[in-house]
């Protein structure tokens, strides 16, 4: 018999997971899709009545975003420079229905290459909290999505929390999606940069691209470009010429792997430039 739970603690849900195989059901809107017309053949565990799993915090340590925050949460939420890029990002993701129910930790288990929110976790070093009954557990995120709709996620675990640690949330940043239309779109390619600035230099970079390998990816020849280089346009001349070996796009309905490549290198330095508060915002969109 299929079951249905809806658990009002995360304590009971953990039990619950620890007897029996379950999908989670969170925001929904990309449960629903997925399950289309076809007949439920699996338990369903409703966490929507988790009241503990939403919202944001601050501890001496670290920023913590419950796993039921909504996009809507981090768009309002006040949240230091660091985290623009993820704000501009949750903007993008759907409408504004969408970004009101779609939570931040089923954007990062749904997995997919396109995943708006990823990148912009990926430059603040974010970390994905798992509990099951037994243990909690952190994994950074590029640790946590192992590929095409695959996480490192267990079968009696829950995503609870996403984790960045204070030092990472330094500097400035900005995220830039290409898509083939300007809303309401998945993205051919979509870049997030952070970077700290010290008396006109950058002193570190951050900078993540998706939709241009199975899963998004840091672009550590980009980040050692900038490294070091003052504030000015030799941040996108450093960026078009460095290095982006990580990157292995598809050619799908939406462009061309040439296409990516050639796309991707123009909205990084945009990135950058936005984030160094070079590009007004109408300059910044692809």
């Amino acid at each position: 018999m299929i079951r249905y739970a809806k658990p009002t603690t995360v304590d009971e849900a953990l039990a619950l997971l620890g007897e029996n195989a379950w999908r989670i059901l969170a925001g929904g809107t990309d449960f629903y899709p997925a399950q289309g017309s076809k007949p439920f053949r699996d338990n369903v565990l409703d966490i929507n009545g988790l009241a503990a799993l939403r919202g944001i915090a601050e501890t001496g340590s670290h920023w913590v975003i419950g796993a039921r925050t909504t996009w809507t949460d981090i768009i309002r939420h006040p949240l230091p420079p660091a985290f623009d890029a993820l704000k501009q990002a949750a903007r993008e993701v759907g409408s504004a229905q969408i970004q009101n129910v779609a939570s931040v930790a089923g954007n990062l288990c749904n997995a997919s290459p396109a995943a708006d929110g990823v990148p912009g976790l990926l430059t603040l070093e974010a970390e994905v909290e798992l509990r099951s009954a037994a243990a909690t557990r952190h994994l950074p995120l590029q640790d946590f999505i192992l590929g095409n709709r695959r996480t490192a996620l267990r079968a009696s675990e829950m995503v609870t929390a996403i984790r960045v640690a204070k030092p990472a949330a330094a500097g400035t940043s900005a995220f830039v999606k290409l898509g083939a239309r300007r809303y309401l779109v998945i993205s051919i390619a979509m870049v997030a940069a952070r970077l700290v600035v010290e008396n006109g230099t950058v002193r570190d970079a951050a900078v993540a691209a998706g939709s241009c390998s199975v899963v998004a990816k840091r672009l550590a020849g980009v980040e050692a470009a900038l490294r070091g280089l003052a504030v000015g346009p030799s941040l996108a001349d450093a960026v078009l010429s460095a290095p982006m070996a990580e990157l292995s796009p598809i050619a799908d309905v939406r462009g061309s792997a040439e296409y990516r490549l050639d796309a991707v290198r123009e909205i990084v330095a945009r990135a950058v430039l936005a984030a160094t508060g070079q590009l007004a915002g109408d300059e910044v969109a692809a």
